[in-house]
């Protein structure tokens, strides 16, 4: 029996092995990629170069500029509708397998209940009113 669990063992820690090997040999191909950029790219810094670059345009004035948050605002709840939609095609597997239906019908619409009142919150608080 110890002999078994000898063998199990190594080959459990012989699969974690090669997982680690990989991940230094990526560890270095990034860090040599890094290494031969610095060691072969000229270093010529003259005035043009330092300047900020703003789209092809000389910059003029400041460097500060006001931002419109709602433009934040919306993109955020784009990443949070996109996530939950993520969210909806693993539930749609599991729904359709026996005996998970009835559980994961009442999961769902706990879930799709709390986006529900974010967006309402959202919506109650002006931050989708476009102006």
């Amino acid at each position: 029996m110890s002999e078994l669990t000898v063998v199990v063992a190594a080959d459990y820690f012989q699969s974690y092995s090669v997982v680690g090997l990989l991940a230094v040999v990526g560890v270095l191909f990034v860090a040599v990629a890094f290494g031969a950029g610095r060691l072969l790219r000229p270093v010529v810094p003259t005035p043009e170069k330092l300047l900020t670059y703003e789209c092809g345009v000389d910059p003029v004035g400041e460097g500060w500029a006001h931002t419109q948050v709602r433009y934040y605002v919306y993109a955020f709840l784009y990443v949070i509708f996109a996530i939950d939609s993520i969210f909806l095609f693993p539930w749609a597997t599991v729904f359709a397998d026996p005996g998970y239906g009835a559980t994961t019908l009442v999961e769902m619409f706990i879930f799709l209940g709390f986006l529900a009142v974010g967006l309402l919150y959202a919506y109650k608080k002006g931050v989708l009113a476009w102006t």
